[in-house]
């Protein structure tokens, strides 16, 4: 109840829109998946045994000694994991392996970045073992459907909200299977090797791809509150804005991978980059126009960029970015090797043809920069094109 409305405040803040934001204490997703769950015993594909083992409460998940580092949890390594022993209803996860295998090697699901695919057929390649999707004792779960003295473990009945979800929203029952599935790196086992078994037993569509995203640190060390190098969105936002802080985290490195950054390194490229280079290209643009009373073209530029697109459409940010800012960087070198504040009315036709880059430029950075993109297709379009605030004012 207090964590949910932190996430929603801070899409807010980064411009993030969604069609709805739903918990998994939805009366109708519990429904959805008291449904499956009775699917999967009905279907012989859960029996009922004794789990014994290690547990992170932190995680809220089942740990193997091979997850452990120095025998602790990695993401929560001062808090020593609990020994567990109880009565659970397990999946048959095993039955599931060679069909798993096929899957994931003909990219029936594609598991991207391609280094994440193998790490998954790598573990695979083991052997594969049944998995719990129950806890006792536990009141606040979802009721196993046949037995309501025992609840469906989170991380089983968490992974069906990407289905519920579709059945009982107005309008989205096209939207499953899912187009991508976005998630981090440390619980794609889930949402890969599990969650697809899930959909196998069930008889539902497999998503189409899997991609697993990278962790931030800072300075080189993993973000933690006992270190205090915990920086949140809204701190990135009220000293960047919110335009900035989407190109500097989305461009600093691949999209996949770990990334490191600091706030003095986001300072340096936010100067560099967005205040001198693209700031100062439309501040130059526009006051070369407003010099010579030049009237904005009519048609607008509604088409995104070939290469751009191919970027986008394998989730190489950084390098559909990369591309734009090419772009950027020659339309500065044009207007300094065109001169173009000499005998600006002279050259009205260059001038004209940097305003259509401009155009190119805007629209195609509204994924990263929707609000940045607006304020350049505003100041380019007619009657008459001015100057106006800066878009970044240098920090």
């Amino acid at each position: 109840d207090s964590i949910a409305p932190q996430f929603e405040k801070a899409w807010q803040e980064l411009q993030i829109s969604y069609d709805h934001f739903f918990r998994t204490t939805d009366p109708r997703h519990e429904r959805e998946v008291s449904d499956i769950l009775q699917k999967l015993y009905d279907k012989k594909y859960v029996y009922e045994g004794i789990y014994e083992g290690l547990y992170c409460e932190g995680c809220e998940k089942f740990l193997t000694e091979e997850d452990l580092v120095d025998g602790k949890c990695p993401l929560h390594p001062n808090r020593e994991p609990q020994h567990k022993k109880e009565r659970n209803y397990f999946f048959r996860l095993s039955a599931f392996k060679k069909d798993l295998l096929e899957i994931f090697k003909t990219e029936q699901v594609k598991i991207l970045p391609v280094h994440r695919k193998n790490e998954i057929l790598g573990k695979l390649a083991g052997e594969l073992k049944d998995v719990s999707i129950s806890r006792e004792g536990v009141g606040w779960g979802i009721p196993i459907p046949w037995d309501k003295s025992s609840t469906c473990y989170v991380w089983i009945e968490a992974l069906l909200n990407y289905y519920t979800a579709t059945r009982f929203l107005a309008g989205k029952k096209e939207f499953w299977p899912a187009d991508v599935h976005l998630m981090a790196k440390d619980i794609l086992w889930f949402h890969t090797v599990i969650w697809c078994a899930l959909l196998l037993a069930a008889e539902l569509p497999l998503p189409r791809v899997v991609f697993a995203h990278g962790f931030f640190t800072i300075n080189g060390q993993k973000m933690s509150k006992s270190l205090g190098n915990v920086i949140a969105p809204k701190e990135l936002v009220e000293k960047f804005g919110v335009d900035a802080t989407r190109y500097l985290l989305v461009s600093e490195f691949p999209f996949g991978q770990d990334g490191d950054f600091s706030l003095e390194k986001l300072k340096i490229r936010y100067n560099s980059e967005l205040a001198n280079n693209l700031g100062n290209l439309i501040a130059r643009v526009a006051k070369l126009c407003e010099n010579v009373g030049l009237s904005a073209p009519e048609s607008p530029h509604n088409k995104f960029d070939e290469q751009v697109t191919d970027y986008l459409e394998t989730y190489q940010f950084n390098l559909a970015l990369q591309t734009i800012w090419s772009w950027v960087d020659g339309l500065n070198k044009k207007i300094d090797s065109e001169k173009l504040w000499e005998n600006t009315a002279e050259k009205q036709g260059i001038l004209i043809e940097i305003v259509g880059g401009l155009r190119k430029i805007a629209f195609n950075l509204k994924p990263f920069l929707p609000e940045t993109a607006e304020r350049i297709e505003d100041q380019f379009r007619g009657p008459k094109i001015s100057a106006a605030q800066p878009l970044f004012p240098r920090i």
